[in-house]
């Protein structure tokens, strides 16, 4: 009975690695488990041509790598390396429950470092989205740009002083809120909020569920931290590409303003009639401002 018992175990784990081999090998990207500061594991998937110059998209609060859907299946994988994760606390990266992990520059920092490192990522132009700006600042803070090829700052934060934030973020706290009603309720107003040009039901749906994996502690612990970022800007020397959706109510042009007062020879790239999601509502432009902006950069 035993030595039946021990077959079967052994023939189950083949299947399930067999059955995970055939998963790996269907996916349209490549896998990482990248390991960052207190052993986090970062969720990283490179995508496009392995050859091409390396772009690190960057999402913003409660998304996931499943926000740059419109890139990594666009003209812009025949180009470029394009690398996408879920950030620490979001989509299938590790979430730690204690408030440090999120509340600590270094550490957003540190995972940055760590994707660059252990992807092979040789100076990548960095993409930030919203709160996804932030995470370039720290990353910017503690490591300079010395690593890096160039930014484009999307509706991106870099500084909390008044005027630059719009209504929706009034909805951040109750979708912090333990009680579950109240979180999806608040979530998906704002979801909604990120869009002048609603998605599809199929892809509002999606967003929807990969907002509401970040648990309700984690995006507590996320509010609240310093922005104080205007002398990193300042001392900024690698090309960077500003772009804003003007009926952002979200991110609000002024947050765009500020960055590019402070940063040498920054490039505007405001976009009419679009709200926080230009990569998503003007993807085509988008791509195209990016691919030609990274094209520009020398190498």
């Amino acid at each position: 009975m035993r030595a039946l018992i021990a077959v079967l175990v052994l023939g189950g784990a083949l299947l399930a690695t067999e059955a995970s081999a055939q998963q790996a090998a269907q996916r349209p990207y490549k896998a990482y488990a990248v390991k960052s500061a207190g052993g986090v594991t970062l969720a990283v998937q490179e995508w496009g041509n392995p050859s091409g110059p390396g772009i690190l998209f960057i999402h913003g609060l409660n998304g996931s790598n499943l926000s740059w859907a419109r890139q990594v299946k666009s003209d812009l994988a025949k180009e470029f390396r394009l690398i996408t994760f879920d950030l620490r606390g979001h989509g299938n990266s590790d979430k730690p429950l204690f408030p440090e992990a999120y509340r600590e520059s270094k550490r957003w920092a540190d995972d940055i470092d760590a994707i660059v490192k252990q992807t092979g990522l040789r100076k990548p132009v960095l993409v930030g989205w919203s709160y996804g700006g932030r995470v370039i600042n720290d990353y910017l803070t503690h490591y300079g740009d010395g690593g890096i090829a160039g930014i484009d700052y999307v509706a991106a934060t870099s500084t909390a002083k008044p005027g630059v934030f719009g209504e929706a973020l009034k909805l951040v706290p109750l979708m912090a809120s333990d009680d579950l009603a109240t979180s999806i309720e608040a979530t998906r107003r704002f979801v909604v909020a990120c869009f002048k040009v609603q998605p599809s039901a199929d892809d509002m749906a999606t967003a929807l569920a990969y907002n509401m994996l970040v648990p309700a502690k984690v995006r507590g612990f996320l509010g609240g931290r310093p922005a104080a970022y205007d002398e990193v800007l300042r001392k900024i020397t690698v090309p960077v590409l500003v772009t804003q959706g003007s009926d952002d109510i979200v991110i609000l042009p002024a947050m765009s303003e500020h960055t590019l007062s402070l940063v040498k020879e920054a490039k505007p790239a405001f976009y009419d009639g679009v709200g926080h999601s230009s990569f998503y509502e003007a993807a085509d432009r988008f791509n195209a401002d990016l691919a030609a902006f990274v094209r520009a950069i020398p190498r």
